[in-house]
């Protein structure tokens, strides 16, 4: 991994004044940033459940047969 020599300058020192070693603030960030997108994602998924079971729109009815959706 290669990071910007003024980032990682910056970061060190974030780190010593949050009393934590580099690694442990790049943990916590990296897990903040993966349960942030694990929560998103969760609300699409019910928001979209939510949308499904309100919806009035079907399928209209039987599947034709494969043969048929396949035709030329």
């Amino acid at each position: 991994m290669q990071i910007d020599d003024q980032l990682l300058k910056r970061a060190r020192k974030l780190a010593i004044d949050s009393d934590v070693s580099l690694t442990e603030l790049i943990r916590r960030h990296l897990r903040e940033l993966v349960e942030r997108d694990e929560a998103r994602r969760t609300i699409i998924a019910d928001e979209l459940d939510a949308l499904f079971a309100r919806s009035s729109a079907g399928t209209g009815g039987e599947r034709p047969p494969r043969e048929r959706l396949h035709e030329r």
